[in-house]
């Protein structure tokens, strides 16, 4: 037996051994004596992982390493064989997706009035369904209201906004099953999806042109702002942010899942191999955090209530750095949090590229969100964001996400207008006072 540290003795026979690393590249650990001082070092027993320890994080861990001699180690099965010969066929066939995409276009700077920060919308994102939309507490004219406010204030200008294309259906097999797309041909499907029983009544081609256009035109701004942000160091999609889909499964009015497909085309269109998540909307983004489960390339902080929708458990376990602000937390605790989390986030990861998901859920009053803070808080959040990403010159991506009340649209506008007068991204016009 091997004392480890006070209290704790690990039997070095027949023990597979996990270590900690919080450097994305660890330095290797290949003989016995090193393992118990890393091992103490840490805290923590290699065979009983603190609660703490997020299954995405033991992931991190070193693989398996034995005590056992791997000179007898036998050979590799032919069924792992063909699993690996499958896998590489997929990751092909994703790649030649994404190159073959025409997501990707030049933007000219001429275009946008505001080469620093380009705005990307469509008129296409609002939903309008016969007032059906109104059954679900999302405002699902909220991205065309925030630019509406934008051009109101004078610091845009409608010909200078972006407007991205569709994603198609190889677009979103990048990531999505085909056997998901499929279900989305089910009315009753999306009508689950959505949250609103009504749109089952309706024929998939209606139901097509009405609901899941809107969203694969706001995938593909998704997927857009992510060149923008590298040329220019920041862009803004007013739409986006489905952080409840995954690979194959939807739901929370999410029906693509935009934030895995924009990491995957960046992996590989912008020969970019590190991003961080940063998700604040109230509710835990359980779609990104299952499709990056076992990627160690992405790092996920996630501040969410833990008493509301999802609830997704499994999902909870994939987060790298989870913050847990309860239902009535306030503007001042919420921040205060914020700071530290991102303080954490910044010595554990070095990203190349930052998807923020900025949701206004987590307003006073929002009736999904059930946390109380202010909108000048909402600003104050949005600001500390973009200053982490600017003060370490990393590009930044920000989605509007979700936001339950008919004030979000404002509450968003407001705060992109104080980015501008911060300093944190530049705008081509001049705010107007009052």
């Amino acid at each position: 037996m091997v004392t480890l540290c006070s209290g704790c003795t690990l039997c070095l026979k027949d023990c597979t051994f996990a270590f900690l690393v919080t450097n994305p590249k660890p330095p290797p650990v290949t003989t016995v004596t090193g393992l118990p001082l890393a091992l103490r070092l840490l805290r923590l027993h290699p065979c009983r992982p603190t609660s703490s320890t997020s299954d995405k994080t033991r992931r991190y861990l070193l693989p398996s390493l034995t005590m056992s001699s791997t000179a007898g180690a036998s050979a590799p099965s032919s069924s792992s064989n063909c699993a690996t010969t499958t896998s590489e066929d997929a990751d092909t066939l994703r790649r030649n997706r994404i190159l073959s995409s025409t997501l990707y276009f030049d933007v000219p700077v001429s275009k946008v009035c505001n080469p620093k920060a380009p705005i990307i919308y469509s008129t296409s994102y609002d939903i309008s369904f016969l007032g059906i939309e109104k059954l679900h507490p999302f405002d699902s004219s909220k991205w065309g209201r925030i630019c509406q406010f934008l051009i109101e204030n004078g610091v845009l200008e409608k010909t200078h906004i972006v407007e991205p294309l569709e994603a198609t259906k190889d677009d979103l097999l990048v990531v999505h099953s085909e056997s998901y797309l499929k279900s989305l041909k089910s009315s009753l499907n999306v009508s689950i999806i959505t949250e609103v029983p009504p749109v089952a009544l309706f024929p998939n081609c209606i139901v097509q042109k009405k609901v899941l256009y809107p969203f694969r035109k706001q995938v593909g701004g998704t997927i857009l702002a992510a060149k923008l942000a590298k040329e220019r160091g920041c862009a803004i999609n007013v739409g986006g942010g489905f952080h409840h889909c995954c690979a194959n499964r939807g739901g929370g009015f999410c029906a693509y899942a935009d934030i895995s497909l924009c990491i995957h085309y960046a992996f590989i269109r912008l020969n970019i191999s590190r991003v961080m998540i940063i998700d604040l909307d109230a509710h835990q983004g359980n779609g990104h955090e299952k499709d990056f489960s076992d990627d160690r390339r992405v790092y996920i902080l996630d501040m969410y209530n833990p008493y509301i929708y999802p609830l997704d458990y499994e999902a909870r376990r994939y987060i790298d750095q989870p913050v847990e602000v309860p239902s009535g937390t306030t503007t001042d605790e919420y921040l205060m949090k914020l700071d530290e989390a991102l303080e954490v986030a910044g010595n554990a990861f070095d990203p190349q590229l930052v998807i923020y998901n900025a949701g206004t859920d987590i307003l006073d009053g929002d009736p999904l969100g059930r946390l109380r803070i202010s909108p000048n808080g909402v600003a104050i959040r949005d600001e500390k964001v973009f200053r982490f990403a600017h003060d370490k010159n990393i590009p930044l991506v920000m989605l509007t996400s979700g936001g339950y009340m008919k004030s979000s649209a404002k509450v968003i506008a407001d705060s992109i207008i104080n980015l501008s007068k911060k300093s944190l991204i530049t705008m081509g016009g001049t705010p107007r006072t009052n």
